[in-house]
């Protein structure tokens, strides 16, 4: 899967959001400073050439809706980092968030025990 920049991620972001939206909407939905109409279309045909983003026509205009799933995505983008940064091992990644945020031995058996609900 192919990366994307922050911009297009923002954007990501929004269209995860609202589901099908034209660029107006998803300039409303982004923090101030807002960017330009002409940028964020700009943005938008991007990801559709990435293969993020589709549209239909809506009237004059067109309705863009997400094509990749943003668990899709964010797992393919930890699994990048953890490569990239922790040779592979969810462990060492695991270890080193735990010591940066200076996370507890209880904190940790907290998010366990939750993931042990989720997988039930």
């Amino acid at each position: 899967m192919k990366q994307l920049t922050k911009a297009e991620e923002e954007v990501m972001q929004v269209l995860w959001q609202l589901q099908k939206c034209n660029v107006a909407s998803i300039i409303d939905e982004l923090p101030e400073p807002k960017p330009a109409y002409n940028t964020v279309s700009t943005i938008v045909r991007i990801l559709e050439s990435k293969g993020f983003v589709d549209h239909e026509k809506e009237g004059k205009g067109h309705l863009y809706f997400p094509l990749i799933k943003k668990a899709d995505y964010s797992n393919a983008s930890i699994t990048k980092l953890m490569d990239g940064y922790f040779q592979g091992s969810f462990k060492s990644m695991v270890s080193f968030f735990m010591k940066k945020n200076d996370m507890s031995l209880s904190e940790l058996e907290s998010i366990l025990k939750d993931i042990k609900k989720d997988k039930e």
